[in-house]
């Protein structure tokens, strides 16, 4: 392989060949070319006829892929004329999800720049602490979010859009690029963790890894056809959602609709207006969506939930609204998508899945040893992606004798299907008990005046720990010294009883991260 980098330093900071995971290309479709640029995605849906087909949908408008690559082409000629971009220069981009900023994105990789796409929600101190770590030296950012991005002080060559800025230096740029020879293993993205402990990672990934995650998620389990329209919550700064709403929609020739606003009402009419078919959101979402459910959503016919734990609470009232089981999921942004799933009749409720054909899963103990059925582990990962933190001391603590650790416990059916237990630092051990939060959170979720619940553990003099439950009501119910009663009794009579919430505090929403996952930390200093 020849790599097309110039600029060397995310490659340079790498994690050692032997500090890295294992990665497995058993199957045909994971063979890939030693010059391969991502963005080739693009030129096939338009070699397999899509040229005209709609690519990106938005209220009022629409582009095709032939437009979308005219688009793209675009953006790459301003990054070479304008910005002077090197291959192996990483590009911010600060945006919300529009049109154009899928446009950007892919523009960027055609140049042969390393994508860094931020959430818009994220603060001065955040971005900095980004731009630093990733020696950002080109930016494109939304005008909406000019004033906390010029806040960060950082000295980069930027462009805005959504004022007319960019738009119009694209509208005179020529429409024609040849996007740069990259190597397969030539850095595309970095992709920065939520951060729901605080302090985020920054996860690199190749060229070779965006076409891995559209072959293995989307193809075996998704199964789009070219007809799909794509659509979601999940901002593009999100492995989740950039596969969601960019990659998986190309990689078939298929369409992605933006919806209008951020919210769950604009959704609904994002999904009518353009008949969408492929839903992706994380739990939260559906639940909202649970409420709302009418004609506007009467084109779904495949629902994706990933980002945090699937409640099958959530799961039987999704089906019981619209007929359709949801595909849970769970991946990781380090692994850059999902890689335990499963999808129609193989769906168990309450299960994740099994290893999405292309990687393989396991259960281990502390000693790395698989652990047999029923008994529970660390959730151990192979397969042709996996973690590479940019310059990161963290990297010995996800990847262990050449397996991804993802900091979650499962445990396994005598059938191979993983079922979730917590995170591996969400264990509450209570008087000698291990108490799992998310089984007591399902518990107080099938309670029907319960909306939201987080649980984690707090000190306590004689059991060590016990567990504290932050419950949002549904409107209409009451906080009282009554309702704290009543569901720690019904929690006692779904699960064991030494798994009830022995302190609960009522709260009016829970905090998360940009992408919708909750920050339980944040909790640990709670009232």
């Amino acid at each position: 392989m020849t790599s097309a980098h110039v600029d060397t330093f995310v490659r340079d900071n790498l994690p050692a060949p032997d500090r890295q995971p294992i990665f497995l290309f058993d199957s045909p479709e994971l063979q890939f070319p030693a010059q391969l640029n991502a963005s080739s995605l693009l030129d096939e849906a338009v070699r397999r006829g899509r040229a005209d087909s709609a690519a990106v949908l938005w209220s009022g408008g629409s582009w095709s892929y032939r437009d979308l690559i005219g688009q793209a082409n675009r953006v790459a000629c301003v990054l070479r004329d304008d910005l002077e971009l090197a291959p192996g220069n990483r590009v911010l981009i600060h945006a919300p999800n529009t049109p154009l900023t899928i446009a950007i994105w892919w523009g960027v990789l055609r140049a042969g720049g390393i994508a860094v796409t931020t959430m818009p929600m994220l603060r001065a101190f955040e971005l900095k602490t980004i731009i630093e770590k990733a020696r950002i030296s080109r930016a494109f950012v939304h005008s909406s979010l000019e004033s906390e991005f010029k806040s960060a002080g950082a000295q980069v060559h930027t462009m805005y859009f959504g004022a007319a800025e960019l738009e119009a230096r694209v509208a005179r740029a020529p429409p024609d690029f040849a996007p740069v020879n990259t190597a397969s293993d030539d850095p595309a993205i970095i992709a920065f963790t939520s951060g729901t402990t605080g302090q985020p990672k920054g996860c690199v990934h190749y060229h070779r890894d965006l076409l891995a995650m559209a072959r293995t998620f989307s193809h075996h389990i998704v199964q789009p056809s070219p007809t799909d329209v794509f659509c979601g919550t999940p901002p593009f700064a999100f492995t989740f959602g950039l596969g969601a709403s960019v990659v998986f929609p190309a990689a078939c020739g298929a369409a992605t609709a933006i919806p209008a606003a951020p919210g769950f009402e604009p959704l609904a009419d994002a999904i009518a207006e353009h008949k969408v078919t492929t839903l992706f959101t994380a739990p939260t979402g559906y639940r909202a969506l649970t409420k709302i459910v009418d004609r506007r959503l009467a084109s779904l016919h495949t629902c994706v939930s990933a980002g945090e734990h699937l409640p099958q609470a959530t799961s039987d009232a999704w089906r019981d609204a619209t007929g359709i089981r949801l595909i849970d999921g769970i991946g990781s942004t380090e692994m850059i998508h999902i890689f335990v799933s499963a999808r129609g009749d193989d769906i168990r409720p309450g299960a994740t899945g099994k290893a999405v054909p292309g990687y393989i899963a396991a259960v281990v103990d502390d000693a790395m040893r698989p652990l047999p059925a029923g008994e529970t582990g660390r959730l151990a990962v192979r397969g042709p992606t996996g973690c590479r933190y940019l310059a990161d001391a963290r990297q010995s603590g996800y990847v262990m004798d050449g397996w991804n650790i993802t900091g979650d416990l499962y445990r396994t059916d005598e059938d191979g299907y993983f079922w979730f237990v917590s995170r591996a630092d969400d264990m509450i051990i209570s008087s000698g008990y291990n108490i799992a939060a998310p089984e007591v959170e399902n518990a107080l979720l099938a309670h029907d005046e319960v909306a939201e619940v987080a649980v984690i553990g707090v000190p306590d003099e004689e059991r060590g720990q016990i567990c504290k439950a932050f419950v949002v009501l549904r409107t209409g119910a009451a906080p009282s010294e009554a309702t704290k009663i009543a569901l720690q009794d019904f929690v006692k009579k779904t699960i064991a009883p030494y798994k009830y919430p022995r302190a609960i505090a009522f709260v009016d929403a829970l905090p998360k991260t940009h992408t919708g996952k909750l920050q339980r930390y944040r909790l640990k200093d709670a009232p």
